[in-house]
């Protein structure tokens, strides 16, 4: 089931039910990808046409950012827990190594790759590695592309988590999952989180809907525009679709046309 919050459709599902029907897209092989979604990915949904297709014909879309926990309990009446990517990523991981599935890094810097391999293997030892891939920083030709599936394929990876920022991660996804035999998650910053580069928010701030400050802490430079634009946005958005909610469920009472 999806419902929508402002321009995309959000999965509404169990967090264990996410991790074993995503990691049985990933043991068949079935070309799929899911996407985890937050203030930022909604207000770009919502000015772009074509970026809220590639995130709504996902397999699935998950709640990634508290806000949209909250609005989906205030626009719709649903419970629905957080399924954030950096969480997800971890408890995939954990479950892969235990179903023998193998995985696959795409994206961020050499450095990153090698730092979390090491870090994965550590806690993880069993872990299948398939491959990692810390793609050019330059615009992608058709070429590249391919490689990139070639090389996803000849590894023979169950999952693919791919880390290259939004909407550029989700955008990829979309365009390509075809040809891939894996499933792939768009799980942004997660890479150097979990590699033990970058910090990750204490629990009572993501509980109240607080990381974005303690990420803008870290990079204040580079996400102060984007958290001072979009989570504006997101929050006028999510107003004005309320107040539309609310005057659908509760239209206005007909005139009364008794004269007596």
């Amino acid at each position: 089931m999806r419902k929508q919050i402002i321009s995309l459709d959000i999965s509404v599902i169990d967090y264990n039910q996410a991790l074993n029907e995503v990691l049985e897209l990933g043991r068949k092989q079935q070309p799929s990808y899911s996407c985890f979604a937050n203030a930022h990915m909604v207000t770009e949904a919502h000015r772009s046409a074509v970026f809220k297709n590639q995130v709504n014909q996902s397999n699935y879309t998950f709640a990634d950012g508290m806000p949209l926990v909250f609005a989906l309990k205030r626009l719709h009446g649903l419970q629905q827990s957080r399924i954030a990517g950096m969480d997800f990523m971890k408890d995939a991981i954990r479950l892969c190594e235990q179903q023998k599935l193998s995985v696959y890094f795409l994206g961020s810097t050499e450095d990153t790759l090698h730092q979390l391999q090491v870090k994965l293997k550590n806690e993880f030892p069993e872990l299948i590695i398939a491959g990692r891939y810390s793609p050019p920083f330059r615009k992608w030709t058709e070429g590249d592309n391919n490689l990139f599936a070639e090389q996803i394929n000849n590894s023979g990876a169950n999952v693919v988590f791919v880390s290259l920022g939004c909407p550029k991660q989700e955008a990829w996804m979309a365009e390509h999952y075809q040809k891939i035999k894996a499933t792939l998650l768009g799980v942004g910053a997660a890479f150097p989180v979990l590699a033990g580069i970058t910090g990750r928010a204490p629990r009572w701030m993501q509980r109240a809907s607080l990381e974005w400050v303690y990420r803008l802490g870290q990079e204040p430079r580079r996400l102060f525009k984007r958290y001072a634009v979009t989570n504006t946005l997101f929050v006028y958005y999510l107003i004005v679709q309320f107040f539309a909610v609310k005057q659908k469920n509760n239209p206005k009472a007909l005139p009364n046309n008794n004269n007596g």
